[in-house]
């Protein structure tokens, strides 16, 4: 069990945890199912999206591990935790743009959340990961924007 001090991190990880397995899912299915005229661009952009998630998911996970927490990990308690949300079909181009430059929105406000319990715990290793995931999901939002125009 982690210490009290470490108990608002652990939780803040586990909300990034769910966010970022959320938003990886997203990522894989709009990798798969991009169609249109741009997507060679787009099939390439949330491949590459995606292959990063999925690093960042184990890195958060062992995280929560080495603060002596188990790391959620199944569908009900990342659906219990995120904020970013499933969707279901298969929607045009430009909404997958929309839909994932928010979500990245959306877990670097959780990344930041972590920063916040680390600062508070004195948790430098925490804080530092959750650095890291702010300017990766605030460049990928910010290069989603530029495709909308």
């Amino acid at each position: 069990m982690p210490k009290r001090s470490n108990q608002d991190v652990v939780a803040a990880l586990g909300v990034l945890l769910a966010d970022s397995y959320i938003l990886s899912l997203k990522t894989q299915n709009y990798h798969w199912n991009v169609v249109g005229s741009d997507f060679v661009q787009l099939h390439q952009l949330f491949g590459a999206q995606y292959d990063a998630l999925s690093g960042a998911i184990d890195e958060v996970a062992e995280r929560i591990r080495a603060l002596g927490s188990p790391a959620p990990a199944s569908f009900a308690e990342f659906t219990d935790r995120a904020s970013v949300k499933s969707t279901a079909g298969h929607p045009a181009a430009r909404d997958m743009i929309t839909a994932l430059r928010d979500d990245h929105l959306t877990v670097a406000k959780a990344a930041y959340a972590v920063i916040k319990a680390a600062n508070a715990a004195g948790d430098d290793a925490s804080a530092d990961l959750a650095t890291g995931r702010v300017t990766e999901h605030e460049k990928a939002a910010w290069m989603l924007t530029a495709l909308l125009g």
